[in-house]
This record gives C-alpha cells, structure tokens and sequence, in this order.
C-alpha cells in the first residue's frame, strides 16, 4: 500500500519510540524511507539564547553534530531490518514546512511522526508541528505515541 515513508525526527524519547515503529511498518509494506531532521535557520535575533553566543560556523557544527546523530540512529535501526532508508538535514525555520515540502520532493506516499502531546498553554505557546504537518500536509500523516 505505502512505498515511501517520511520520518522525520527530533531525537526525543517520543519521536525514538515512534522510529522503530514506523521502520517495523516499512518493512511490513516493503517501503523505503526518508528519515529528515529539521535545523532552524541561524538568526542574530532569537528566542533561543544559545543563538546569541554561537557564531554561525559553531551553530551549523553543532546543529550537524546534532542531526547526524539522530538520523544515524534510524539508518542504524532501518539497516539491522533490512528497510532500504536515506536521510536528510533540512535547514527551515519552520520544521512542518519542510517535512511537508520534503515528502512531496521526494515522492513519499506517507508521513509518519510522533506526537509529544503538548496540550494547553504548552501546546499553544509552544505549538505543535505534527499538528502543522497534519493541517498542511498533501499526503496522508500517521501520528503514533
């Protein structure tokens, strides 16, 4: 039914749990994926403090370092199961823009992503990107916990 899965990952405990999930899913369909983690685009004005002491070569680094290592964790998993697997670092200030446009690039046929249940005051002021993904999204999204 589904031949390509976009996973993106935020190297949290949710998202990991969701990683191997969705790769046990890939193997079951025979699918491919294409793991993508999302880095915010270096800005001098910024709500994150660490910006604001980086220089730009040190936040890329760091946010490269970051990236590699959560998207070698899922070619990791993927490769022990055998499901072919591809990853992606996308720099996007807005993180459910680029998974949408990336599952489109790249001709996925399914989004998969976790949800980390932010509700309230919490979700408002920290949003919510799979609710993002699943308002914007032109492919179908599956949202596991």
């Amino acid at each position: 039914m589904f031949k390509h899965l976009l996973l993106p990952t935020d190297g949290s405990s949710p998202s990991e749990v969701v990683n191997r999930k969705a790769l046990q899913f890939a193997k079951e369909q025979q699918a491919r994926v294409t793991a993508i983690h999302v880095v915010p685009t270096f800005h001098t004005l910024t709500y994150r403090t660490t910006m604001l002491e980086d220089t730009r070569e040190e936040f890329v680094a760091e946010c490269k370092a970051q990236a590699s290592k959560f998207l070698t964790e899922v070619e990791r998993a993927a490769q022990e199961i055998g499901v072919p697997c591809r990853s992606l670092m996308v720099t996007h200030d807005h993180p459910y823009e680029a998974i949408n446009d990336t599952a489109a690039q790249s001709g996925c046929d399914l989004i998969v992503m976790a949800s980390h249940g932010r509700r309230g005051l919490k979700g408002l002021l920290l949003g919510s990107e799979t609710q993002k993904v699943l308002t914007h999204a032109s492919v179908p999204v599956l949202v596991l916990r």
